[in-house]
Parts: structure tokens; sequence; C-alpha cells
């Protein structure tokens, strides 16, 4: 399942892009944030080892302009970063608990990276909404108990992956 979703994000990245370094690019992105979504739907947990190269990736490839100016990856890569960071932080000095992990930051600074600062309110707002529905819907149809943690990463990397793909388009609805 998972290589037919590999396959089909590669199939959409060159539709979209084309047989080009940006649809390379674009294949090896949605590649990582699949791979990134299973292992932490599996362990609650986002690798290092994966979402760091992912981060430097996003940066290398705006070197060229890829998919955005250098200094928007790079705003994007500290924005992301910042942002769940600070909700950590907020959380749990009112919770007195942790609410995320650290993967989670890396991976957004990660998507900031490839796709710029401006995408970063969408993907946080994309990936909350759905990840509050799935939680909701894991509680109501499978029974699972509310205190059990359940993983941001993999919300985070589809609002990514529709990010890549419609980030513009939903920027220019909403910065009208």
């Amino acid at each position: 399942m998972i290589e037919l979703a590999g396959g089909l994000a590669a199939l959409a990245a060159v539709a979209v892009f084309g047989p080009t370094p940006k649809g390379l690019a674009a294949s090896v992105f949605l590649w990582a944030l699949l791979a990134l979504a299973f292992i932490d739907a599996d362990t609650q947990l986002l690798p290092d080892d994966m979402t760091l190269p992912l981060l430097w990736a996003g940066l290398g490839a705006n070197l060229f302009g890829l998919f955005v100016p250098l200094a928007t990856a790079v705003i994007g890569a500290m924005a992301g970063y910042l942002t769940l960071w600070t909700v950590y932080w907020l959380f749990k000095l009112v919770r007195g608990k942790e609410g995320m992990g650290y993967g989670d930051f890396k991976l957004l600074a990660a998507i900031g990276a490839w796709l710029g600062w401006t995408v970063i309110p969408q993907v946080v707002l994309v990936s909350s909404v759905l990840g509050a529905l799935g939680g909701i819907l894991m509680i109501m149809v499978r029974g699972r108990d509310r205190a059990v943690p359940i993983p941001f990463g993999p919300w985070l990397a589809g609002a990514g992956a529709l990010a890549l793909f419609y980030g513009s388009a939903i920027n220019a609805l909403y910065l009208r």
C-alpha cells in the first residue's frame, strides 16, 4: 500500500510539475512525507534522521528557487519550527504536560523549508482540523481512550502535501 501511494505521489508530482527537476524534487518531498506519516502513526516518533535531512533538502532545492526564493524558505523553516515550539510551551505552561513532540516542530520546519513561510498558517490550520476530526473519529468509532496520544505527524504531512499542490491557491483565497 505504501509503495502504491509513493508511486501515485510521484505520478501526481510529475503530472503537476512535469518531468523536471521540480517534479523530481516534489516526488522526493512527497516520499519523505509519506514515510514520516507512517512512521509517526506506527511509533509516535518522527526521527531526526529523516526530518533534518528533509529540512536541508528543502533549503537546498530552494537555493535554485525550485519552489520559493531561498529567503522565503529560510524564514519558512524558522517560522515552522517556532510556531509549534511556541504551541508546545504554551500548552505545557497551561496544562503542565507535553502536548506534542519535538519531531513535529522539525517536520513543520522542513515543510516551511520546502514551501516557504506563507504556507505555515494553512498547514497548521489544516493539520489541526484534520487531526482533531481524526481523533474524534478514533474515539467514537474505535473507542480509543482519550488519554492515549494521537500522532500529529501524519496530519502535518498530509497538510504539507496539500500545500505543495494547492498552497498558492489556498493563500489566494484567504489573503484577498
